[in-house]
């Protein structure tokens, strides 16, 4: 299978310990796209940018911390581990014709996974089986990247990769050639956008203002290391593992000279109105049930079968869909992007 490939570049790229790099490596199918984003803007309707969102169906333009419990509020989930009730989304990619009109780029399962687009989700232990790794929380919640950048951010690992037909590259996530902004020309195998959150908590709070300063990275960590290396400063002394998003976008039906811009630049964007791909952003509310994460990160489980935890079926996933709050047309080719108010 090619992420075993992915798995076996991230190895030799940082030197991974003995025994290999515990990665649960997991399809969740799309719930929803929809304007609603209840980490930065809680409880406002229509948020001011479009999110596809994966995860538990509980999921809703609020959820109070205080009184949302994932586990317990959802009756279903679009991940394969059917005790992860937690929530993940990312911005929106569209492709803006030489016409001007805008489409949505579909997504497509990643290499060696099933569903129906949506994302795969990672969670990384620590290579070494004796070092301790703590799960998140009830209520834990954490944001990367910015969807008002429009410049290169210091985020690390949040970039985009021109997919080759079949397989993947070589080179480690984020590693040249991936870049923060848009591939510049036609990828046969899609694009794929990655979100990779850091790996130190300060171990009291849940969340932050600006749901990032509660995690931070470990000191003498490399900027495209994979999982918790190095070591959490004492402000952030507890190691959680490493969360990491990639989406695969299937841009391949707009793969045609005559529908890009004459000047032959890149014609996609990020539903934030960002036309050079630096505003992609991940946000993640966590929602296993009990101690089920604990149990497979102890067990350093691997890919999307653990023996600690309960699977259900892709046909299961996918059933689990949330009808749209924002009655945006999302689909179809568009005058304009939902939540903007000018054209580009």
């Amino acid at each position: 299978m090619q992420w075993k490939f992915l798995a076996l570049a991230l190895l030799v790229e940082h030197g991974a310990a003995q025994g290999g790099m515990p990665m649960m490596r997991f399809q969740c199918s799309q719930l929803v796209v929809d304007r609603l984003d209840p980490l930065v803007n809680p409880g406002t309707i229509p948020s001011p940018h479009l999110h596809q969102i994966v995860g538990g169906n509980s999921f809703n333009a609020t959820m109070d911390p205080k009184t949302h419990d994932l586990p317990t509020k959802s009756t279903c989930t679009s991940c394969t581990f059917s005790e992860d009730f937690s929530n993940y989304w990312t911005a929106v990619m569209y492709f803006k014709a030489r016409n001007g009109t805008y489409r949505r780029v579909p997504q497509i399962p990643n290499q060696g996974l099933k569903g129906n687009g949506g994302i795969t989700v990672y969670y990384i232990a620590p290579s070494n089986k004796q070092a301790t790794v703590t799960a998140f929380k009830p209520g834990f919640r954490m944001l990367v990247g910015d969807a008002a950048l429009n410049k290169e951010g210091t985020a690390r690992k949040v970039c985009h990769r021109c997919m080759p037909a079949s397989g993947d590259n070589s080179n480690i996530n984020c590693g040249s050639p991936d870049a923060q902004t848009f591939p510049k020309g036609f990828c046969s195998g899609g694009i794929r956008s990655i979100i990779t959150f850091p790996t130190c908590w300060d171990g009291k709070n849940m969340d932050s203002v600006d749901h990032k300063s509660h995690v931070t990275y470990a000191t003498g960590s490399r900027a495209n290391d994979v999982g918790p290396t190095g070591s959490c400063p004492s402000t952030h002394p507890v190691v959680i593992p490493q969360v990491m998003y990639e989406v695969v976008w299937d841009t391949r039906s707009f793969n045609k000279k005559e529908l890009w811009p004459e000047d032959g630049s890149q014609p996609f964007v990020w539903s934030t109105m960002d036309q050079h791909g630096y505003s992609q952003h991940g946000d993640y509310v966590f929602g296993w049930k009990g101690d089920s994460l604990q149990k497979a990160l102890d067990a350093r489980c691997t890919g999307d079968t653990c023996k600690e935890l309960k699977t259900q079926t892709t046909a299961e996933a996918v059933k689990c869909t949330i009808p749209n709050v924002v009655k945006d047309d999302v689909d179809g080719w568009l005058t304009s992007i939902p939540g903007s108010h000018e054209d580009m």
